[in-house]
């Protein structure tokens, strides 16, 4: 059940342009929290921005009761976060959503992200590195340039295999998620391994549904964690409602993630 927490700042750490990691400290969010799932942070004492912001757990701890976001400066809201310092007091609601799904039976998961949608899949590679059944791990990860690469160093620790990408090729391949991943099934993977895997997703739309096309087309289980602009972060509102095959759901309580099959793109 989502609380209202005051959450202590223990580090703020600028990673890239226009892009920060925040750790908190929270005894009660992340003792609950589980990959995929996201707060609503205060950003400001004022009536401008009235608004929380949403943001993806980036990772938490039960052990040491902390908990990380990673942001970018999307406009006025995240700007003001950035300029928290450390041991300033934040203000979050959560956890909130629907997580990621961990499929037993499943032996390879394959994380493909886009941008700052890689931020939840430092938690969702350690919830299943710490499976007792052994799981190979790929991360997939697109970026418009060399610059805008986050976190390298630090999920190349978390994964057996990270595979970069940039849309103008100044870094690892030249191209998006959604082609290495073509690359990646068609390529690298034996078809017998195909029916042994997992996609999860994080990124734009467009490259969620590339993504999706290419799972339906290979008959690959896929979850998708849909990006929408959410106010209330319970499904109150309504603002962040999708198109399903199942009607209208909100991103924000049926989700954030989705079964991509579930999704009319």
């Amino acid at each position: 059940m989502p609380i209202q927490e005051k959450c202590r700042i223990l580090e703020h750490q600028e990673v890239g342009p226009e892009h920060f990691r925040l750790t908190l400290a929270s005894a009660y969010i992340s003792s609950r929290a589980q990959a995929g799932q996201f707060v609503e942070v205060k950003v400001s004492d004022s009536y401008s921005p009235l608004l929380r912001r949403p943001l993806s757990l980036h990772l938490f701890s039960k052990n040491h009761l902390t908990l990380s976001l990673l942001y970018h400066i999307a406009g006025r809201g995240t700007a003001l976060l950035s300029r928290f310092p450390v041991g300033a007091e934040l203000d979050l609601v959560g956890p909130l959503g629907e997580g990621f799904k961990i499929d037993s039976d499943k032996r390879i998961a394959i994380l493909v992200a886009g941008g700052i949608g890689i931020a939840p899949f430092a938690a969702l590679a350690e919830t299943i590195g710490s499976a007792a059944k052994k799981n190979t791990l790929y991360l997939l990860a697109g970026f418009k340039e060399k610059s805008h690469i986050l976190c390298e160093k630090e999920f190349k620790e978390k994964v057996d295999n990270l595979i970069l990408a940039t849309d103008d090729g100044s870094y690892g391949k030249k191209g998006t998620s959604a082609d290495i991943l073509l690359d990646l099934i068609d390529n690298q993977l034996a078809k017998s391994d195909l029916p042994l895997a997992t996609l999860y997703a994080c990124g734009p739309r467009p490259m969620l549904r590339a993504v999706a096309e290419i799972a339906s087309q290979r008959k690959i289980n896929c979850q998708v964690s849909m990006e929408e602009r959410m106010a209330c972060g319970i499904g109150a509102c309504k603002g962040c409602a999708i198109n399903t095959k199942l009607g209208y759901k909100m991103v924000c309580k049926d989700g954030p993630v989705f079964n991509s099959e579930e999704i009319i793109w």
